[in-house]
């Protein structure tokens, strides 16, 4: 894949564990780690957006384009 999440990027800036996110979003612990990952194959834009928001940060922040 070319997409690169940089979710553990973000979360150390912000010193927040996977759980803390997890709690504050919504979202299980078992998706975020998918996400983490980068095993995920989709993220929707309401995800995205309160990921974004608990961790102040933009999407450009978490997802980052590999070229070949």
């Amino acid at each position: 894949m070319n997409i690169r999440v940089n979710l553990d990027v973000e979360l150390a800036k912000n010193k927040m564990s996977l759980t803390e996110l997890s709690e504050r979003v919504g979202i299980s612990m078992t998706n975020l780690s998918l996400l983490k990952t980068g095993k995920v194959k989709a993220i929707r834009f309401s995800t995205l957006a309160a990921i974004c928001a608990a961790l102040n940060c933009q999407p450009g922040d978490l997802l980052e384009y590999e070229a070949d």
